[in-house]
């Protein structure tokens, strides 16, 4: 073997032997990168958020404690068929997995019902076309409160026995009385004043 092809076989086993090391660095490499982020993103210690719906929320908050989680009260709104201080939503919803201490937002019911205001019906409106707005607003009906005047035309609308005034709230779906006219007027309505006839006397 010359001396020229002694030196091309060394210089094929060196760069063979460089990139047999390159490989085996990016092997390397890549096996730390995952082994980094599968710790750091705790792979397989995934929670699976349990349901919190319907409870209270010191109910709920031990529920996500033993599970491993925080909760935390991030907004209110009023469902009247469900019981006040319930939890209605929470974000992320049950079933999903997260991580260990995530926490967990909740959308509870709110204790005090929100107040909307009063159709404006009195002094305007016939007992029909009153029911239909107070009705369609949201609101109950008492039987109505029946008074002296025209019939069926509704002089004025009340709330636990007080009259309210023009752009007056209730509680949403509070129940309200309209007061009406029976169609039955004041005696004195009735009568009419008889005037006596005026005698022209300048004939006698």
């Amino acid at each position: 073997m010359t001396l020229t092809d002694s030196s091309r076989l060394n210089k094929a086993k060196f760069f063979g032997i460089n990139i047999l090391v390159m490989l085996v660095v990016i092997v390397l490499s890549i096996y730390f990168v995952f082994s980094w982020m599968d710790s750091y993103t705790r792979h397989g210690q995934a929670i699976e958020v349990p349901d919190a719906k319907g409870l209270s929320v010191r109910d709920a908050s031990i529920l996500f404690r033993e599970a491993g989680l925080q909760c935390l009260v991030s907004d209110s709104i009023y469902a009247k068929e469900k019981p006040a201080g319930s939890v209605l939503e929470h974000s992320p919803s049950s079933g999903q997995r997260v991580k260990k201490d995530r926490i967990i937002y909740l959308t509870v019911n709110t204790r005090n019902v929100p107040l909307q205001l009063v159709p404006d019906v009195a002094d305007n409106s016939s007992h029909r076309q009153a029911e239909a707005r107070i009705l369609a607003a949201g609101f109950k009906l008492s039987a109505p409160e029946l008074i002296t005047g025209e019939r069926d035309w509704v002089y004025a609308i009340k709330y636990n026995g007080k009259k309210l005034s023009i752009g007056e709230k209730a509680p949403i779906g509070a129940t309200l009385t309209l007061v009406v006219g029976s169609g039955v007027k004041q005696p004195n309505d009735s009568l009419e004043t008889e005037e006596e006839p005026v005698v022209d006397d300048s004939w006698f």
